[in-house]
């Protein structure tokens, strides 16, 4: 008789949380207000809050570039729990291109996760200051989804394809109705992917590459766009900061502070967002993201 050893494996739920001092908790606890005040900021400006804490916890907090970028990730899941059950309510997500783009971002955030562990520091922390650099450029340079017109970069292969794709209707809960052409696909699916492997290496990027594009060659209206750029995230930030946690110890003495602060900044930030022009902050935040991926360089390869 042939037997199959399986040996039992006991994962802790927290991993060596109870072995981390006390007093080292205490130390940070100054990331809590730091947290709020990102997040508030992420929130009313309409982008990735990862935006802001992987360079903090890397340059502020001194983590090396995995553990910075897993702990943006963890971060990031709990920060944007108000803005998805608001988006869901609403129903306003576009769930058969999210389930496409998902095709794309998922596998891509795994592998850009893991290979995060695996890549040299120095190579990674560069890769992180222009990854930095280039999405404080997008920002800068870049329309936000409701600046931008439908269809401006659709061009006539794309307009042809997605008019043989057919229709999509979004009916949002509150009465509007939202139609227009379903997306041709596989540029969808490439873009996220390409998001997904970045956000994985450096903790942003998906939606900053993805929402824009959906409006720009998708036509789709804005208010959809983000939403459904945001359910993608959420999803596969999931899986990023899984993949994180599995590869490594995570910093628990930052997270125990920068969760609950993103959760009380994301309350502050929704309702300051409705006051403030979101073209506007994107564009100085644009500036800070450019500076920041600066000094990740500089100090990385004393330039």
């Amino acid at each position: 008789m042939v037997g199959v050893f399986v040996p039992a494996i006991w994962i802790d739920p927290l991993p060596l949380l109870s072995a981390v001092p006390v007093d080292q908790i205490l130390e940070h606890w100054w990331v809590f207000p730091a947290s709020v005040l990102f997040s508030m900021v992420a929130i009313a400006a309409g982008v990735s809050g990862a935006l802001f804490f992987s360079p903090f916890f890397l340059l502020a907090v001194g983590l090396g570039p995995a553990q910075a970028v897993g702990a943006g990730l963890m971060t990031e899941v709990f920060g944007m729990g108000n803005g998805l059950r608001s988006y869901v309510k609403q129903g306003v997500v576009d769930y058969a291109t999210a389930k496409w783009l998902l095709v794309g971002a998922l596998p891509a955030i795994v592998i850009g996760s893991f290979a995060a562990h695996y890549v040299p520091d120095t190579l990674l922390r560069g890769g992180f200051g222009v990854g930095l650099f280039v999405l404080g450029g997008f920002l800068l340079y870049s329309d936000s989804p409701e600046e931008t017109e439908p269809g401006e970069r659709e061009g006539e292969f794309l307009e042809k394809k997605n008019a043989e794709c057919g229709t999509t209707v979004v009916e949002a809960a509150d009465g509007d109705r939202f139609v227009y052409p379903t997306c041709w696909r596989p540029p969808g699916v490439t873009l996220a992917a390409l998001g997904g492997a970045i956000t994985g290496l450096i903790s942003a990027g998906l939606p900053e590459i993805v929402t824009t594009q959906l409006v720009a060659r998708c036509r789709m209206p804005p208010r959809v766009a983000v939403a459904t750029s945001v359910f993608v995230l959420a999803i596969a930030a999931v899986a990023g900061a899984a993949v994180h946690v599995l590869a490594a110890t995570p910093v628990w003495y930052v997270v125990v502070w920068s969760i609950p602060g993103v959760i009380v900044g994301g309350t502050i930030g929704a309702r300051v967002g409705k006051h403030v022009p979101s073209g506007l902050m994107e564009r100085g935040l644009g500036v800070v993201f450019g500076i920041v991926g600066g000094i990740v360089l500089v100090t990385t390869f004393s330039l």
